[in-house]
């Protein structure tokens, strides 16, 4: 197949409430989402999961629209018989960007199997068709309604709770959960929001007996991650250091890490998340699937990714109703503390397109040149 059209399309999606993190609060989501349509008049879908600002990664959504626009579609023009594998070589070129390279993929491998028939999750190897549910829950106005919210997810069946930490709000908020909920599978996300000298502090977490610290130095630090790990009991688990494959090996090669974090967007798609996968279970490290707040469509992508024989530990795989009072997919809904792993062709969703129409804040169709 060759690409006839890409199509940026703009969405405003607001949160049903604030989530807050070490790099800020997001109340609302400005989303990018990526159409493209073949020579065959088949589409797929992809979606972009940079945020607005560049503070959990150096990409930001309009910068990652500019860069598909002017260097990465335009390197997809000329791709003859293209295929999902095919991007990544081709786009190789330009450096780094990796959610806008993952979104374009995304996309293209969603047309692809829409036009095979074959669903994302049987492609890419998945061994389940439904996967174990945890949730994310932002740091709180205060310890009360920190339990209230860990209550109402209990509540709902996630299997598994992880809550944001930042300086000022370590230990006690974690003692409080523990106390209150007991024996709960629960870990922390720090977002790389301390140093080594804080390995005191850090080192206090031991006590909860939690499944992992994910992300507790910047993301350059593996040497450091690696020196922290072995003052720890707690298994430290990176997110935004695995950036590839190779970074997952040479992370585990540095015992920097006992768990990974595998979000698509993060290492440029899907196919190098798979990768991520292959390297982690080659060496005896369990992974899961992070998120970053996506949409129907991206959490289709993770549901398929997160079917994989490696991912040990249930992810961020929430329902719809997490994030969104009406999602732009039919709404994903948490079934016995699971999430069912989409059947249909391609990713396996269908949008709602009047909503998406509502939502829609700008559109840029893209052709190829003449």
């Amino acid at each position: 197949m060759e690409l006839a059209q890409v199509e940026l399309r703009r969405v405003h999606l607001p949160l049903v409430a604030p989530f807050r993190t070490s790099f800020g609060t997001e109340r609302d989501r400005d989303i990018l989402l990526v159409k493209v349509t073949t020579d065959q008049g088949v589409s797929g879908w992809g979606e972009c999961v940079a945020i607005a600002e560049p503070l959990y990664s150096a990409e930001y959504v309009s910068g990652a629209q500019e860069v598909i626009r002017d260097f990465l579609v335009p390197r997809l023009w000329g791709v003859r018989e293209l295929t999902a594998p095919r991007v990544a070589p081709a786009l190789a070129g330009v450096k780094g960007h990796r959610m806008a390279k993952a979104a374009l993929e995304m996309a293209v491998l969603d047309a692809q199997l829409r036009a095979t028939g074959e669903p994302l999750a049987e492609y890419l190897g998945a061994v389940r068709d439904a996967v174990p549910a945890g949730v994310s829950v932002g740091i709180a106005e205060s310890v009360p309604a920190l339990l209230d919210a860990v209550a109402g997810y209990l509540a709902e069946g996630y299997r598994r709770i992880k809550l944001k930490i930042e300086p000022g709000w370590v230990v006690a908020p974690v003692r409080a959960v523990r106390e209150r909920f007991g024996d709960i599978p629960l870990q922390v996300d720090a977002n790389a929001a301390f140093g080594l000298a804080d390995a005191g502090l850090l080192r206090q977490l031991d006590a909860f007996d939690l499944l992992l610290i994910e992300q507790p130095l910047a993301e350059e630090d593996l040497r450091e991650h690696a020196a922290l790990a072995r003052l720890l009991r707690t298994p430290i688990c990176l997110d935004e250091s695995i950036t590839s494959a190779k970074a997952a090996a040479d992370a585990i090669a540095l015992g920097a890490c006992r768990v990974v974090n595998i979000k698509p967007g993060r290492v440029g798609g899907l196919l190098e998340a798979r990768r991520v996968h292959d390297v982690c279970a080659a060496n005896g490290v369990p992974v899961w699937c992070g998120g970053m707040l996506e949409t129907g469509l991206g959490r289709a992508a993770n549901l398929a990714l997160a079917a994989l024989p490696n991912f040990a530990l249930p992810g961020d795989v929430s329902a719809s109703r997490r994030y969104w009072r009406r999602d732009i997919t039919e709404p994903f809904v948490l079934e016995d503390g699971h999430m069912r792993v989409p059947g249909g062709p391609g990713l396996g969703v269908r949008l709602d397109e009047a909503w998406l129409g509502e939502i829609t804040s700008s559109v840029q169709r893209l052709t190829p040149p003449a």
